[in-house]
């Protein structure tokens, strides 16, 4: 069993930076892939990013490549979204997820944080 906490999501304007942090209970966080998603209100849960278990291998949507790196920490738990250059259509609820692969498919992963508000104003 995993439970997922994020946090670091805020208020900010078009063209600032924020950076998302997850921590994982458990001490099989380094055996897991992880990602990012988001959700923005009245549309689907779209994939944002995903790191492997040794950080070896990330992928990310193309609306956000070049502007959100992901990383992890596994001796402390946590993977991060760092988002650059944020754009208003980045607001959304964002969530992390703990998988065994590498997939843009939320149904893949197992396990799921609650989920932290990113608002970005025009």
């Amino acid at each position: 069993q995993v439970q997922l906490v994020e946090s670091g999501g805020g208020l900010v304007q078009a063209g600032d930076s924020l950076r998302l942090s997850c921590t994982a209970s458990g001490r099989t966080f380094s055996r897991y892939a992880m990602g990012w998603f988001r959700q923005a209100p009245g549309k689907e849960r779209e994939f944002v990013a995903a790191i492997s278990w040794d950080g070896g291998s990330t992928d990310y949507a193309d609306s956000v490549k070049g502007r959100f790196t992901i990383s992890r920490d596994n001796a402390k738990n946590t993977v991060y979204l760092q988002m650059n250059s944020l754009k208003p259509e980045d607001t959304a609820v964002y969530y992390c997820a703990a998988g065994w692969i590498v997939t843009t498919l939320p149904t893949v992963y197992d396990y799921w944080g609650q989920g932290t508000q990113v608002t970005v104003s025009s």
